[in-house]
């Protein structure tokens, strides 16, 4: 089994992004968009995810199955706890 080598240049662009991105996170939680602002951060934040997935852990380069089964196993896993903390949150007492 052969391994992929990226280059240098591809990880400073996927690491220059992602700085990007974590100063986008801290700019947007500056700006007053109501229930938005939880939706941004989240895609962000899976932005962020999939550039690591993708280059960092090499899922890119695997075959086009296995990356579909990882991406399908992460948005079961997100989907699993954005609904047991909407379950937490919709059964607190309002005051």
């Amino acid at each position: 089994m052969s391994a992929h080598i990226a280059s240098k240049k591809l990880y400073v662009t996927i690491w220059a992004s992602l700085i990007g991105l974590t100063i986008l996170t801290a700019a947007v939680s500056y700006l007053e968009l109501g229930a938005f602002n939880i939706v941004l951060a989240l895609v962000i934040a899976t932005a962020k995810m999939l550039l690591v997935a993708l280059f960092f852990m090499g899922v890119k380069y695997i075959s086009e199955k296995m990356t579909l089964v990882v991406i399908v196993a992460g948005l079961f896993w997100l989907m699993i706890l954005l609904i047991l903390s909407m379950t937490d949150y919709i059964s607190r007492p309002w005051i």
